[in-house]
Parts: C-alpha cells; structure tokens; sequence
C-alpha cells in the first residue's frame, strides 16, 4: 500500500528528516522500514539538483520522499513534484489561500494561472474527461500537507482544514511553542491542549497528522496514543550525533579520562 493510502486511511507511517548524500543512507533507511523521507528546504541548504537527486534515489527504493518547501509558493512546490517529490509540505500556513495554492500545485499540476484559479474556486467550466484523466493521472498519489505552527494558523484552523484537496497536516512543535510564548517547553500543558486541539480536528475532516520531534522515542509514542499517525522521527544528523556523544561518554568515562563532558550534559540515547 502506497504512503499516500495509508495517510488517507489512518494507518501509522514513519519516516525521518534526510539532510545527508551519504550513499549508504538509503540502504540502511530501507532496512529500517520507514514508509517515507522528509527531506527539508526550508531549514537546511539543498538545491534543487540535491532534492531531486534524494528523490529519485529514495523514491526507486519505493520509499515515498516528502519535501518540505521554503515558502508557500505553488511554483515551488510544482518544482519539488517534477523532481520526483510525491508529498509537498508548505511552512507556516495561516490563509486559507495558501493551501488553496498548495492543493492546485499537487493536485492539479501542471494547469496554473487563471484557468486554475477558475477550477479551484469552482468557477470555470467542467474540465472535459480528457482533461481531467489526465490530471487525475499525472498527479496520482501526491500528497498535500500543511504545515501548521503557529497561534494564528490554529485560531483558523477550522477554515484551513476545510479546503478541499488537503491530505494532511504536520504540526511544527518548535515554531508552535514559540508562537505560544513558550519556546521549545513540549511538556506544559498549554502546548500539549493545542497539539490536541489539532489533532482532534485533523480526524474530524478525515486528514492524516504528524509531528516531528528530534528528542525521545518516548515523546513519539506519546503523541501517537494522542492520534498522530504520522511520525517524522529525528533526522539522519541528530541519531548520528545522539549516538557518538552517547557512546564516546561512556567509553571515556568507563576507562577513567576525566569529565568528557559536563555533568549536566550526559547524551543519552533518547
């Protein structure tokens, strides 16, 4: 079952940030069973070779590669797709127009301008059968995803989730807790009873909903209890720099050398 099934139907799926070229990458990420890669060009420095180079390698491996775009801009997203990308996630959405934009660039690609403008808002003339095979097939299993992270887009969120063509939603927990007046703290209360606000109307407009965390294992099974059936668990570089720190702090410490780091700073594996 593809990626984008699973999502519609609720099934978990599990996947990890990518940010690496290492040709072992994609071998070992297979090995681990995860359904998809989010591969981030809002955060991290990739061009656009790069990302179509991820894609294609991670798609042949029927691993379905999920790219997160700079800004809400449809050309953008349009471009991801052509490189092979089959989930698009735009930042910071708080207007129903974006998502709007979102959907036209995943779902009806590659009509734009004002002929898209008419089919989205239900305006324009019925597309003929022809057409609309054609864009039904060419776009098969695109997944479109918004990002939701901050107060405003939450304040709006009934509006934004109601846009037709949305697959789903990945809640951004830093931007959110920032948003919030409470930057980076994912255990108060607060921040807990909005991610659950969104969650819970995520499943009421049927859309699949993740989050992603770079910290514990057991910060995911919390929020897969929740209702996440998304789960974008840390990124290639941060398990690799969890797991160094963690194992260079022992072996140092277990031989005697001295303090290798502050006591406060003990890397566990998490």
């Amino acid at each position: 079952m593809e990626t984008f099934e699973k999502i519609k139907k609720g099934i978990h799926v599990y996947g990890t940030c990518v940010t690496s070229f290492n040709p072992l990458w994609p071998d070992a990420i297979q090995k681990a069973g995860l359904d998809f890669v989010f591969i981030d060009t809002e955060h991290i420095s990739l061009d656009r070779s790069q990302v179509g180079h991820l894609c294609q390698t991670y798609g042949g491996r029927g691993i379905t590669p999920i790219v997160r775009i700079s800004r809400p801009d449809p050309f953008l997203a349009c471009q991801m797709i052509d490189a092979g990308a089959k989930g698009v996630v735009a930042p910071y959405l708080e207007k129903e127009e974006e998502i709007v934009g979102l959907v036209g660039a995943t779902k009806y690609r590659p009509l734009k301008g004002e002929q898209l403008k008419q089919f989205l808002s239900g305006r324009g003339e019925p597309m003929t059968p022809n057409l609309r095979d054609y864009i039904s097939e060419l776009n098969r299993g695109n997944i479109c995803i918004a990002n939701i992270e901050s107060m405003p887009a939450v304040q709006n969120l009934d509006r934004l989730l109601s846009v037709k063509g949305l697959d789903a939603v990945f809640i951004g927990p830093h931007d959110l807790s920032v948003s919030m007046g409470l930057p980076e703290n994912y255990d108060h209360p607060d921040f807990a009873s909005v991610v659950e606000e969104i969650i819970s109307k995520c499943h009421g407009k049927n859309l699949g909903v993740g989050i992603h965390f770079s910290g514990s294992a057991e910060r995911q099974v919390h929020w897969i209890k929740k209702g996440v059936n998304i789960i974008i668990h840390s990124s290639d570089y941060a398990l690799f720099n969890q797991r160094l720190r963690h194992d260079l702090y022992k072996i140092k410490r277990e031989t005697g050398q001295g303090d290798y780091l502050n006591s406060n700073d003990d890397p566990h594996i998490v």
